[in-house]
């Protein structure tokens, strides 16, 4: 398989009780026309075809894995240990701790072995940053996403103009 034949992202988890939250990494992906591969690779009961995933991503094509996991959440750090490329840890809610757990587990990484982690469930948040860190060498990309940005701003712009409204209406 040659460097062009995988998708940039790679999104990963720990189980497929897992697929509800990453679908979200996927549908924003999907928006920005990015292609990915979607695994379950769990770091304790697989962990040899975890490994053998995160060593070879970056010669198959991937630049950006992102891995969610809940509980004791291994698997981002499993597979930033393993491959050169970032990881983007995506901590699942767990009915234990609420989440919690997977956050602290992916964010108290050893020196050496950063995970970017975003908050419990932000699924979606992780692709955002996938794209941001694609979009370092891709102007479609940047520009994708600074069109993104002005629409969060004209978004809270609306947002204000209406309560403004609201507040004057009231006053009235």
């Amino acid at each position: 398989m040659s460097a062009s034949d995988a998708p940039p992202v790679g999104i990963a988890m720990g189980s497929d009780s897992d697929l509800p939250v990453m679908e979200d990494a996927a549908e924003v992906l999907d928006q920005f026309d990015v292609s990915y591969e979607m695994r379950v690779l769990s770091a304790h009961r697989t962990p040899g075809v975890m490994k053998n995933y995160a060593e070879t991503a970056h010669e198959r094509g991937v630049e950006v894995i992102i891995a969610g996991a809940g509980g004791a959440a291994h698997l981002p750090g499993m597979l930033a240990a393993s491959t050169p490329l970032p990881v983007i840890g995506v901590p699942v809610q767990t009915s234990t701790m609420s989440g919690v757990d997977s956050l602290l587990s992916i964010v108290q990484m050893p020196g050496g072995v950063p995970v970017g982690s975003v908050a419990i469930n932000a699924a979606d948040n992780a692709a955002l940053l996938a794209i941001q860190i694609l979009g370092t060498d891709r102007p479609d990309l940047r520009a994708a996403m600074a069109e993104y940005k002005g629409d969060l701003v004209e978004t809270v712009e609306e947002m204000d103009e209406r309560v403004r409204q609201h507040s004057s209406d009231a006053q009235d």
